[in-house]
């Protein structure tokens, strides 16, 4: 296997590059602060925010946010690269994961992934030449019980056969959902079925601590 070269001369940021970040997303990422003891603690909530802005977060952006976190720019990218659910380059309009856990492993998710690289043409990793889907696999999607799975985006298809997966990629209603997100990210669901106001409300650290 060929090592691959890391340029440690020439800087990955241009000095000189505009702010890719808007004035909404910084203060969107400002208003987690108060939730938390430090402004560190609201890393993983700025990189949601960033990514759902921007698609992906790249070293410019990791930049940014360090300094809005007022935090080294290095400890942006240590989290960055721990989580897989964060890219660092433009991805399709529609991440597919397909589960590799060993109770989908066991129920024929290698076929499904098979499938899925056949029908869109691309390796894992890969993005389709029009944006439109991007191709992964995850550990686990927390859903044995349904394996072999599948998350379109943040929908997930359960009890997933290889025989499904083109009309699956096909339809383009496959990664709505049908209940409200988080408040976190002030993106509602396109058909909503329950009330937001009868969700469970996010206790701080402050509220823990008082109770």
């Amino acid at each position: 296997m060929a090592w691959q070269a890391v340029d440690r001369i020439h800087p990955v940021i241009d000095k000189d590059a505009p702010q890719i970040l808007s004035d909404a997303v910084r203060e969107k990422i400002r208003s987690f602060f108060p939730r938390y003891e430090t402004k560190r603690a609201a890393l993983l909530p700025a990189l949601h925010v960033v990514q759902d802005a921007l698609g992906h977060v790249n070293h410019q952006a990791m930049k940014e946010i360090a300094e809005v976190l007022e935090i080294p720019p290095s400890d942006v990218l240590d989290t960055m690269s721990f989580y897989t659910h964060f890219w660092d380059h433009a991805k399709g309009e529609k991440v597919v994961v397909v589960c590799r856990s060993l109770s989908c492993q066991l129920m024929g998710s290698d076929a499904v992934l098979q499938a899925a690289r056949e029908e869109l043409k691309i390796e894992e990793h890969g993005t389709t030449p029009d944006g439109k889907y991007s191709l992964v696999t995850e550990e686990c999607l927390a859903a044995c019980d349904h394996a072999p799975c599948v998350l379109v985006n943040e929908k997930m298809h359960k009890r997933v056969k290889p025989d499904q997966i083109s009309k699956l990629l096909k339809d383009a209603k496959n990664d709505e959902i049908t209940f409200p997100r988080s408040s976190l990210f002030d993106k509602p669901a396109k058909k909503a079925t329950a009330d937001p106001a009868d969700l469970p409300r996010t206790s701080d650290v402050r509220e823990m601590k008082e109770s």
